[in-house]
């Protein structure tokens, strides 16, 4: 009984890894295929011309996504300016100063802040932001990037400075120094690679997102307006001339989403390295 009992828990492990490594080949398999697809169709169509032109009306041979390449740093810078302050103090709060049943509830809305749908997002910076303004504009879109931002900072910014030593804390207050400035001066430093990885993950996360700017930026072909006017991006400009029935636009739209691709894998392979000079 014994033996069999041993025989069946190694056919039990055994098939579980193979399970587990199936289901990792496939995940590995799609990404490759989603890469591959994109890198094919879109890599033919990328020039210096489509990084320095603006977009053309139908009809006319060129153009490229100048414009919004630029908006889309834009936002990103926008959205870290409001959402990092917020992130980080979020997560200095709920590490060292909030009780056991505040931090909890801090935490569980993060959570669930973080699983809210982004087009939810979108609706919600609409209504606040948008009609009350009366335009669509590049402050709204900055603003509803940075609701998505804020939990990813917040968490990882309390998971790194839980990492910090507490003999670290109580070498600093026992200089006779107060606890924020404790914070600020050790804590946070002593933190500081895991807040910057959490910073590139939640730049990652926004960088391609689209349902918020549909109803928040709107788009323009004409470049950066102002806060207060509609703004191009990426993600809108792919979503348009992906939609569009003319094969040039379309094209184009592959050239974009290649580009996406390429950013957000540059800000994952920096996420990676960070991480391993923070665990080296």
């Amino acid at each position: 009984m014994s033996e069999n009992s041993q025989l069946r828990r190694k056919w039990s492990n055994r098939v579980m890894l193979a399970l587990s490594g199936c289901a990792a080949g496939l995940a590995i398999m799609i990404l490759a295929l989603i890469l591959g697809y994109i890198l094919f169709h879109g890599i033919s169509f990328i020039n210096i011309g489509f990084l320095t032109h603006a977009a053309k009306p139908v009809g006319e041979a060129g153009g490229g996504m100048r414009n919004e390449i630029i908006g889309t740093l834009i936002l990103i810078g926008l959205a870290s300016i409001l959402a990092i302050p917020v992130g980080l103090m979020a997560g200095i709060f709920v590490s060292d100063f909030a009780g056991p049943k505040m931090a909890a509830t801090v935490r569980f809305a993060a959570d669930i802040l973080a699983g809210v749908p982004s087009i939810v997002v979108g609706v919600f910076a609409y209504a606040i932001l948008v009609r009350p303004m009366h335009s669509y504009s590049a402050l709204s879109a900055g603003a509803a990037l940075a609701i998505i931002m804020v939990p990813i900072i917040a968490r990882t910014a309390e998971e790194s400075l839980r990492l910090v030593p507490n003999s670290m804390r109580e070498a600093a207050l026992a200089l006779g120094i107060t606890r924020w400035r404790a914070v600020v001066g050790v804590v946070i430093p002593g933190a500081l690679t895991g807040i910057v990885t959490g910073v590139m993950l939640s730049i990652a996360r926004i960088s391609g997102e689209t349902a918020p700017l549909l109803l928040t930026a709107l788009g323009s072909n004409f470049g950066f307006q102002g806060l207060t006017k509609p703004i191009g991006a990426l993600p809108l400009q792919i979503y348009h001339y992906a939609l569009s029935p003319y094969s040039d636009w379309q094209q184009q739209a592959w050239a974009g989403a290649f580009l996406l691709v390429l950013l957000v894998l540059g800000i994952s392979i920096l996420v990676r390295w960070i991480s391993g000079r923070r665990h080296a």
